[in-house]
């Protein structure tokens, strides 16, 4: 998700800066229906728009026809945002005094666990919030999972086991390589750290403070229903399920309502005095960590229009979610998404357009027959591996 959105992000530096002012739920729906409306993936959106203390909201499908299945108890899986709540939690114990961006992982794993090195350099906390562990993107222990349900047969074992596999090909901190790896790391990490169930920490230091009264990961709260995630076209498809411990990676469930106040908390709007140090946690993660690429603790730093503002994009295989904030503003953006888009382009320039109207906003996916010229080239015998080859005719693919 972050590739796509630091591509998105060299594009808006030739975008000219456009201020808008507090939406309607009315103009919102319009804006939401000119990038979803007769979308060829079928997909619905929960959308908000947060302005200071005003917030727009929309729920709208690209079948506008089609009865409604999501509403304001829908609970989305939210993927990779999911990891700047880890982050959250982190931060929270470095302002208690008991954890460092500058320690080393192993310091927080069981005694005896080989951690790779490189060269005497340690993988330090701060390499995992910003992706330059040089760790790979999977544990080599999850080969053979089931691509409907990746997470859900990793334990803790094997996770930690995973890390006597690697060899570090470069120092941490010299490359950036997107790692779910290091991430579940972290997010076991800190459970450990935090001396509770990663749930139970997140519960305790981040829903409960904020109201996330629908928030969760493996407890449904009363009164919120999981929505069922799509594959483009609509289909309905498995829901992902994480080990409690590695579930900072992209395990939590939330309702629309639910992320318009973690938003509001990261811009420091949150009533009463419950939240103050969830609201003190979360502005450290907004803090530069590194510059290459442009990182906060798990956020992206992405220049817009001469600002710069803090962006994730979440994927699992049947939900897309976007959360983006734009501080000197007071303005910030969530969209979830009940059918996974990560691999047609996300959820990034319909929430760059509702950060900044000067950015395209996207046109619906809509379905096309391509010529009959492009269909005849297709035809044959094509090899996707070296045990694998797939034929091709011509009745198979008209």
């Amino acid at each position: 998700m972050l590739k796509s959105a630091l591509s998105l992000a060299i594009a808006l530096s030739a975008c000219a800066s456009a201020v808008a002012a507090p939406l309607t739920d009315a103009a919102l729906a319009q804006i939401v229906d000119r990038r979803l409306a007769g979308d060829r993936t079928g997909a619905c959106f929960a959308v908000a728009v947060i302005d200071g203390s005003h917030v727009a909201r929309s729920y709208r499908c690209a079948n506008a026809g089609a009865p409604p299945r999501i509403g304001a108890d829908s609970a989305f899986e939210i993927g990779s945002v999911s990891k700047t709540m880890t982050a959250a939690l982190l931060a929270g114990l470095i302002a208690e005094g008991r954890a460092s961006l500058d320690d080393p992982l192993s310091a927080y794993l069981p005694e005896g666990t080989a951690v790779p090195e490189y060269q005497g350099q340690p993988i330090r906390l701060r390499h995992i919030v910003t992706h330059t562990s040089g760790l790979p993107a999977l544990p080599t222990r999850m080969q053979g999972a089931d691509p409907a349900n990746p997470y859900a047969a990793l334990d803790d074992g094997a996770l930690l086991a995973s890390l006597g596999d690697v060899t570090l090909a470069q120092a941490p901190g010299s490359r950036f390589e997107y790692s779910n790896f290091a991430s579940m790391l972290l997010s076991y990490a800190v459970a450990r750290r935090a001396g509770q169930p990663f749930e139970a920490a997140l519960d305790a230091r981040v829903f409960t403070p904020l109201a996330m009264q629908g928030a969760y990961i493996a407890q449904p709260p009363a009164g919120v229903r999981a929505a069922p995630g799509h594959v483009p076209g609509g289909q309905v498809t498995p829901a992902w399920t994480f080990p409690d411990a590695l579930a900072g990676v992209g395990g939590v469930r939330a309702t629309l309502d639910d992320m318009v106040r973690y938003v509001q908390a990261q811009l420091g709007d949150v009533p009463g005095s419950a939240a103050t140090a969830t609201v003190a946690a979360l502005k450290l993660t907004q803090q530069p960590v590194s510059e290459q690429p442009p990182m906060a603790m798990h956020w992206m730093r992405v220049p817009v229009n001469g600002r710069e503002v803090l962006m994730h994009e979440g994927g699992t295989g049947g939900f897309s979610a976007l959360v983006g904030f734009d501080p000197g503003r007071e303005r910030g953006v969530v969209v979830l998404s009940d059918t996974a888009l990560t691999a047609l382009g996300g959820l990034g320039s319909l929430g760059m357009h509702l950060l900044d109207p000067a950015v395209p906003i996207g046109a619906p996916r809509r379905a096309t027959t391509p010529p009959d010229a492009v269909l005849d080239g297709l035809v044959g015998t094509w090899r996707l591996g070296a045990d694998m080859r797939v034929e091709l005719c011509a009745r198979a693919i008209r």
